[in-house]
C-alpha cells in the first residue's frame, strides 16, 4: 500500500520494561477508509526490520465502494497484508493475483523493485463490505536490497498456532515460542497475532532483540500499569515481558534483529542509500517499472 500519510504519531510517557508508547496519527483516505500510523515515528524509526505499519480501518464501505489503491512502486522491502474483516485482490508486476482473506498473508518481496495494486473485488462491492488489518513493511538487509522481486501467499491453516491457558497466538513471519512460519523472511523476525481470554497472560521472552505490541482491541495491563488499544507499545531490550488481559484483548506482536544500518525511506521506497532512491523516483517518473498486470492506473510520483 502507499507510503501516504506523512504526518508523525505521537508518543506517551513509557514506564518499566517499555521504552515508548507511540499513539498513531489518523487519515481518512477517502470514502471513509481510515489508515493510522504508527511507523515510522520520529523517535523510534523501526522496531527490528519493521520501518513502516499502519492499520487499517474498521472501515465500512457502502454498495458501490471499495478499496482502490491504484498500481504503485516500491523497492527495498517486503509488504506484509494481514486482515482481520473484509478482503483486498492484490495485482503485481510478476503477473501474481491474489485475493487476501482475514488470517492469510501476502507477503510482496520489492527487492530491485515491483509494482502492484490492491483493490475491492468488483462483486464485492455489490454490497456493504468491512474492511480492517495492518500493513506493513519490512526492510531487507543491505546484501537483500537489490534481490530479485518476488510474491507468495500463505493460508491462515498453514500459519503455526500456539495454543493454551486462555491464549491464541498465530505466528505470521518469523519465529516465537519455538515455533517457526513457513513465510520466507530476510532477517529474524517476530510477527504474530495474539488472542487473549479474560485474565490470561502471555510471556514475551527476550529471544529477539527489539519487540513491540500493538493491541487491537480490549485492556491489557504490564506491571502496575494499563494500555488501551490503538497504541505500539515497544519493549526495552532484553526485558521480561509479561502481558496480562483482565478482560481478554487482542494484539499483534512484531520486532527482530535491528537492521545492519539506518534506512533512508521516502514515498514508497526503502534504501540504505539516497542516491538509489532517486533512481527509484525517476524510474517510476519515467515508465521503467514493469506494469501492474490487468491494472492500467498509476499513482504518480509526489512532488
Amino acid at each position: 500500500m502507499s507510503g501516504q500519510p506523512r504526518e508523525e504519531p505521537k508518543a506517551v510517557e513509557p514506564a518499566g520494561g517499555i521504552e515508548t508508547a507511540i499513539l498513531p496519527r489518523s487519515r481518512d483516505l477517502g470514502d471513509g477508509f481510515t489508515v493510522h500510523r504508527l511507523l515510522p515515528f520520529a523517535q523510534r524509526r523501526m522496531v527490528g526490520p519493521f520501518i513502516f505499519f499502519d492499520a487499517m480501518g474498521p472501515t465500512l464501505f457502502a454498495a458501490g465502494q471499495g478499496l482502490d489503491v491504484r498500481p504503485h512502486p516500491h523497492i527495498g522491502l517486503a509488504t506484509v497484508t494481514y486482515l482481520f474483516e473484509g478482503e483486498i485482490l492484490h495485482r503485481d508486476s510478476l503477473g501474481n493475483i491474489q485475493p487476501i482473506r482475514p488470517g492469510e498473508v501476502n507477503w510482496m518481496t520489492a527487492g530491485s523493485g515491483i509494482a502492484h495494486s490492491e483493490r475491492s473485488d468488483a462483486a464485492l462491492r455489490q454490497k456493504p463490505q468491512r474492511l480492517a488489518g495492518i500493513q506493513s513493511w519490512v526492510a531487507l538487509p543491505r546484501r537483500d536490497e537489490e534481490t530479485a522481486p518476488g510474491f507468495s501467499h500463505h493460508p491462515k491453516l498453514a500459519l503455526p498456532l500456539i495454543e493454551g491457558e486462555g491464549k491464541s497466538v498465530r505466528l505470521i513471519a518469523g519465529s516465537f515460542a519455538g515455533k517457526r512460519s513457513p513465510v520466507e523472511v530476510f532477517s529474524p523476525t517476530l510477527y504474530a497475532d495474539a488472542t487473549l481470554g479474560p485474565g490470561a497472560r502471555l510471556a514475551l521472552p527476550a529471544e529477539h532483540e527489539e519487540r513491540g505490541a500493538y493491541l487491537i482491541e480490549g485492556r491489557i495491563d504490564i506491571g502496575s500499569e494499563s494500555y488501551a488499544p490503538g497504541q505500539l507499545l515497544v519493549f526495552r531490550p532484553k526485558a521480561e515481558i509479561t502481558v496480562t488481559a483482565p478482560e481478554g484483548a487482542r494484539l499483534m506482536l512484531l520486532g527482530g534483529e535491528p537492521l545492519d544500518e539506518p534506512r533512508h525511506i521516502w514515498w514508497n521506497f526503502v534504501s540504505s542509500s539516497a542516491e538509489r532512491i532517486e533512481v527509484a523516483k525517476a524510474d517510476w517518473r519515467a515508465g521503467r517499472f514493469a506494469p501492474v498486470i490487468g491494472d492500467s492506473e498509476l499513482i504518480p510520483l509526489p512532488e
